[in-house]
């Protein structure tokens, strides 16, 4: 017994090693034959980051994990990832180890998570995918018995997207939150294949948006004929959003094109199918949904793919005398009629067209209908549609449970007609199209987070002509705004169909527009970082037009300016102000600019021509003034002024003081100064005791300044105080940090008892005659500034200069004396001479 328990022991222990050992020996030797096959049969490079061989973790099968998968493209499409998924798992029976030189291996299961595959085709037709190097028939043949084949019972694609981008066709369609799966024995010729697939699909053609992100289930089983090529499906259910699809038919892949025979309807006609095709963020919830009459979906699609022809088709969407009443509501959508056909008869796909018989509703008692066709649509689409109804907005909540009609009201009347075809849009050809009728919408009143107010429109009306949209009037409120605006746009079918600037030209006016009623609180996103981000104001790409614009009063924060005048160009996401004028701080501004959103940060350049500001009232008010010249705090009076400057804006649209680059030209009018509001003028009182600032005469004082990088640069100027000159120069930040030089060239008698008792060896006259230049140095902060005199040195100039003046008036009386008795002398000799 224990001989026999050795032996059991002995073999478990040499099966256990064996497993642990066998991975060890083939791991490697599966990563190099993976590699190699694949990069041998393809014109891109294929890799992944690890391969590991497992025979615990799926036991009795062996188990190949790959992870971090790529697919690269070579040329023409060079660096792109065609495939790349997060890990690919094969499960296959243990023996199949033993054959992997073979050509067949039977794999369990194959998966793969967290795959990304990106089809791209660009405008000549050539195809990413299309990497299989190419062989001859007789490689071919010979490679045919050495290839790497192998059998498959079941399979799954998770947490996946599938990416098709088409340059020629402009055609993008993907698949996110892709889970596919699939069970049967495929190495069979005939087998059947049970598959389930959950999926959001979206889907543009011409930068129009069909699907976007909408929900699709699939429940299929599949009888696959491997030696026809041919999948036909025998049960199967299809749900987009939750819209019910039963269809049949098959599709065999032929060696030059591929055949497909398939019909589709809806399993029932309850018009709750309408409402389940309606994305549920829009349909909201339809259970409880209470619904009358009919719709059906049907169609067949039977024909052949090739490079010239697609399949012909038959679709139509029907619904007769239909209604539906959501729950808690009051009123019922009723009169609903829906009748289209969607059409190919050749299998040539500009043969594909659109009919909309009928399209029409009632709402209470209003009535609104629209029919259309729509013919070549994947060439040269041509439209002919009508548009005609009175619909009450009011009534809108009252049927349908959605946030964006809540608080909806005005009574909206359209009749329009129009007809066009894309490349006279696209050729901007608009003489070849032709859209007439009206708009009308009256007490119209929206309510809505992005609105500081209710928006309210008193009344509105808009003509349609062949080749312009003419508003005739807009007048509207909005808080404290009243707007009223005509104007003209000039090509709304190129901007609607063919990516083209809106161009118009619009003139409004308003007695009373404030600012703020268009400011809402910034919109904070939060990235992955965790970092506040506010949304950054731009200026729409698409606006090409001109605005001539009037206002008896503009209110900005605690600005109030009146009569208001001036155009805006804006194009380019630029805006230009043209002969801008208002009245505002008791005075006039006239300004011209430029405003531009293009670049990641907003700039602008601008002049500004200010004439009559009150003081006091400007700098209080505005941050621009207040940091180019702070000392003006502590002015009273007016300003005249020319400023140039440029710079970065902030998201708010204020400018970034540090970002500033210009000049200033300002002149004073009536004039004075008060020190008490500000500390660097109160220092200079307490260091030159006998100056009293009050007394400056500040008229006509003119000066000029140059800013940049957050520095502005003082041009020198003299100020006069009774018979004191006053000399400045110098600089201050921004951050209202000073570096500024002062000679205060002042009267030696106002130097106080040092200079008394020098200047008491003077006459009244000569003390009248001297001055002494006084030094003082500022920096420090307006707030707290640092003033330095050399009033030291001041004394020591005014002993040199008495000094000097005592010499020269002790050398003039000499030479008064000299003068004296030389004409003294002369006299004398005059009278001798005279007496011989």
């Amino acid at each position: 017994m224990k001989k026999k328990l050795k032996i059991f022991t002995a073999i478990i222990g040499i099966l256990i090693a064996f497993i642990i050992i066998i991975p060890i020996i083939f791991e490697s030797k599966i990563i190099e034959l993976v590699k190699k096959n694949i990069n041998n049969k393809v014109n891109a490079t294929f890799n992944f980051d690890d391969a590991n061989l497992s025979l615990l973790s799926s036991f009795p099968n062996a188990e190949v994990v790959l992870q971090n998968i790529s697919l690269i493209n070579n040329t023409p499409f060079k660096g792109d990832t065609l495939f790349s998924a997060k890990e690919i798992s094969l499960k296959f029976p243990f023996k199949e180890l033993l054959r992997f030189s073979s050509k067949t291996i039977n794999i369990s299961n194959f998966s793969i998570d967290d795959a990304n595959i990106y089809i791209k085709i660009d405008s000549n037709g050539t195809a990413n995918y299309d990497i299989a190097k190419k062989t001859n028939v007789t490689e071919s043949a010979d490679k045919q018995s050495s290839s790497f084949n192998f059998g498959l019972e079941s399979y799954s694609i998770t947490n996946s997207k599938i990416a098709y981008h088409d340059d020629s066709s402009k055609i993008n369609f993907k698949l996110t939150n892709f889970n596919h799966s699939g069970s049967g024995n495929l190495s069979l010729e005939k087998s059947e294949l049970k598959t389930t697939t959950t999926t959001l699909v979206s889907f543009i053609k011409d930068n129009i948006t069909y699907l976007n992100k909408n929900n699709l289930q699939l429940n299929a089983v599949i009888n696959i004929d491997l030696k026809e090529n041919k999948y036909s499906f025998l049960d199967n259910k299809l749900l987009i959003n939750k819209l019910p699809l039963i269809f049949d038919g098959f599709i065999k892949l032929n060696k030059n094109n591929q055949e497909i025979d398939l019909s589709f309807k809806t399993p029932s006609s309850d018009f709750k199918n309408f409402l389940a095709l309606i994305p549920e963020i829009y349909s909201k919830n339809i259970e409880g949904v209470v619904t009358t009459g009919n719709f059906d979906i049907k169609g067949k699609l039977k024909g052949i793919i090739d490079k010239n022809y697609i399949p012909k088709f038959h679709i139509t969407i029907n619904s007769n005398d239909a209604s539906f009443k959501y729950p808690n509501l009051s009123e019922s959508l009723k009169n609903i009629n829906i009748k289209t056909e969607i059409t190919n008869k050749t299998g040539l796909i500009k043969d594909t067209y659109v009919i909309i018989d009928r399209l029409s509703f009632q709402i209470n008692k209003d009535v609104f209908s629209a029919n259309a066709k729509l013919m070549e649509i994947t060439e040269n689409m041509k439209v002919n549609a009508n548009l005609k109804g009175i619909i009450n907005l009011a009534n809108l909540e009252k049927v349908y449970p959605a946030e964006s009609v809540k608080g909806l009201k005005g009574i909206l009347n359209l009749d329009a007609t129009t007809s066009f075809d894309m490349n006279s849009i696209k050729n901007e050809q608009y003489q070849n199209t032709k859209t007439l009728g009206n708009l009308k919408l009256t007490d119209f009143e929206y309510n809505s987070t992005e609105l500081s107010n209710p928006l309210k429109i008193t009344k509105t009306t808009i003509t349609f002509n062949p080749k312009t949209i003419t508003l005739n009037e807009f007048d509207a409120l909005l808080g404290k705004t009243d707007l009223n605006i005509s104007g003209k746009i000039n090509n709304l079918l190129g901007f609607l169909f063919n990516d083209e600037n809106i161009e118009g030209k619009f003139n409004t006016y308003s007695n009373t527009f404030s600012v703020n009623d268009f400011m809402v609180s910034d919109i904070e996103n939060e990235n992955n970082n965790n970092t506040s981000l506010k949304e950054q104001i731009k200026i729409p790409s698409f606006l090409d037009c001109t605005i001539d614009a009037k206002a008896n009063t503009v209110l900005y924060d605690d600005i109030t300016l009146k009569n208001v005048s001036g155009t805006l160009i804006i194009k380019d996401q630029t805006a230009e102000l043209k002969n801008m004028k208002s009245n505002v701080f008791d005075g006039k501004l006239g300004f011209n600019g430029v405003v531009s959103t293009k670049k990641n940060v907003p700039t602008f350049k601008m002049d500004l021509d200010i004439n009559n500001f009150n003081i006091a009232k400007s700098f209080k008010t505005l941050d621009l003034l207040n940091a180019l010249a702070p000392i003006a705090n502590a002015v009273k009076g007016k300003l005249n002024s020319k400023i140039s400057l440029s710079g970065n804006l902030n998201n708010d649209f204020t400018p970034d003081l540090n970002s500033l680059t210009g000049n200033l030209l300002g002149e004073l009018i009536s004039s004075t100064i008060s020190s008490k509001k500000s500390p660097l003028l109160q220092s200079l009182e307490q260091n030159m005791d006998f100056l009293d600032l009050k007394k400056i005469n500040l008229d006509d004082i003119k000066t000029s300044l140059n800013f940049k990088e957050g520095k502005v640069v003082l041009k020198p100027f003299t100020l006069k105080y009774e018979d004191i000159k006053i000399d400045i120069s110098g600089s201050h930040g921004f951050d209202t940090s000073l570096l500024y030089d002062v000679v205060v060239n002042v009267p030696a008698k106002y130097l106080g008892k040092e200079a008394s008792q020098l200047l008491s060896q003077l006459d009244d006259d000569d003390i009248n005659k001297i001055k002494v230049p006084i030094a003082v140095s500022i920096s420090g902060k307006f707030s707290s500034p640092n003033v330095r005199t050399d009033l030291k040195y001041a004394i020591t100039n005014l002993s040199k200069q008495v000094a000097n003046n005592q010499k020269d008036r002790l050398i003039n009386q000499g030479k008064d004396k000299v003068n004296t008795l030389l004409n003294d002398l002369l006299k004398n000799d005059k009278k001798k001479k005279t007496r011989l």
